[in-house]
């Protein structure tokens, strides 16, 4: 569908105004997009930096909001104001709830993290209070990078699972199931070295 109807627009791009462009994007003309976020991308990306103090949320954000003038180009209504003023609003709107998700996460992250702590045996915590045990040191050594690296930025190097994440390019989800893995070998790795940790069954 999108191919048809893109050949049938004529427009020159870097004349149009912002209302044609968007008359151009709801006809499915990528180039018109393309044109939209030239000029405003950088403020765009801009705010929502400002905002969330953090490059790689702010590619997101930027991301979402012109995928979104994509979707659903006629929810911009040239009446009401300019196009940049309407993106910007979008993006606040957009920046503001992942701060208030962010928030809501790190809480129950917390809490989570205060259960696991008085709950008994708990790998996570205990691989903590060993680090400064060269037997951690020489059992991480072992493990494959890709289980090894997370494992080094989260324990080693106090960060987050999402920080972790943005740093290594990954999806949080896909970190926190190769820090999983990594601590399961690395209690394998342990255990064959006769480190017991504290807790565990012999």
């Amino acid at each position: 569908m999108g191919d048809g109807v893109e050949d049938s627009v004529v427009i020159d791009v870097d004349q149009a105004s912002d209302a044609n462009l968007v008359v151009a994007v709801g006809r499915w003309h990528q180039p018109a997009l393309a044109e939209v976020y030239r000029r405003h991308g950088g403020a765009v990306h801009a705010l929502s930096r400002r905002i969330l103090q953090s490059d790689p949320s702010a590619e997101e954000i930027t991301q979402e909001v012109f995928l979104d003038l994509w979707k659903h180009p006629e929810k911009f209504d040239a009446q009401r104001g300019t196009l940049r003023s309407f993106l910007l609003a979008r993006t606040h709107g957009k920046s503001v709830d992942f701060v208030r998700s962010e928030v809501a996460r790190r809480r129950r992250e917390e809490r989570t993290s205060h259960e696991t702590a008085t709950a008994g045996y708990d790998i996570d915590h205990e691989v903590w209070d060993m680090a400064i045990a060269d037997q951690v040191k020489e059992a991480l050594a072992e493990l494959p990078l890709e289980l090894r690296q997370p494992i080094e930025l989260a324990y080693f190097g106090g960060h987050t699972y999402r920080v972790v994440a943005e740093m290594l390019h990954q999806p949080e989800g896909t970190i926190k199931s190769r820090i999983r893995s990594g601590l399961g070998r690395l209690r394998v790795n342990l255990a064959e070295r006769g480190v017991q940790p504290a807790g565990a069954e012999l």
